[in-house]
């Protein structure tokens, strides 16, 4: 509803899904029991609960979105501006490049802590969380989005008349409202403001207000 466009929001899940598929690879590979299960602890094959998949595509779905809209508000906000979607895509990532990346280095550093743990269990979900956000804040949304959106142009922005027509327009910006001020009368008239006229200027004159008796 927000971005207006039907090609944004199917990369966006392809993107997720690239990400999250890189995850569970690195987490069947570490359970193998091979050499690389041995770099963090598991030295044999083991199985991990059944809900352990479903419970990182959650995790991560959730801060790939995180990343992609703050990504995406930016682009959108420059293509708003300017018209131009070359110039959008690239000031939109000069803009929020090292946002994204401080974010996922934080995250990374939090989840990479989770293999120094003992428990297997704990050592895989740390192993695929760390590994699906390096991915996506890296290979994903600094070199896949950016390269697609250049690529697709202004159909980055298409959506259907039908559908366009039946979303509401969201404007989270508010930067389309035209709320102009209006001036709201004084109930009581104030009078004449005695620092601009003086004293002297507003009092009444003897002859104005007395008749002179010998008249």
């Amino acid at each position: 509803m927000v971005f207006r466009s039907l090609l944004v929001a199917i990369k966006a899940a392809a993107m997720n899904l690239l990400a999250i598929g890189a995850a569970y690879g690195i987490m069947a590979l570490a359970l193998s029991g091979g050499w690389f299960g041995q770099l963090i602890g598991i030295h044999e094959a083991t199985p991990i609960p059944v809900w352990t998949p479903m419970m990182m595509f959650a995790l991560l779905f959730g801060l790939s979105m995180d990343y992609e809209v703050f990504l995406l508000s930016r682009i959108r906000e420059e293509h708003l501006r300017t018209g131009d979607n070359a110039t959008a895509v690239a000031d939109g990532m000069a803009r929020t490049g090292r946002v994204i990346s401080a974010a996922a280095a934080i995250m990374v550093t939090v989840f990479g802590a989770f293999m120094l743990n003992d428990a297997v269990l704990m050592k895989v979900i740390g192993l695929g969380l760390a590994t699906a956000v390096l991915l996506d804040a890296t290979l994903v949304r600094m070199v896949l989005v950016p390269s697609t959106m250049e690529l697709l142009g202004d159909r980055n922005w298409w959506i259907p008349r039908w559908l366009d027509r039946v979303l509401p327009h969201v404007d989270i910006e508010g930067g389309h409202e035209n709320t102009p001020a209006t001036a709201t009368p004084s109930a009581v008239d104030p009078g004449p403001d005695p620092d601009r006229f003086g004293t002297s200027d507003l009092q009444a004159s003897p002859d104005e207000d007395h008749l002179d008796p010998a008249a």
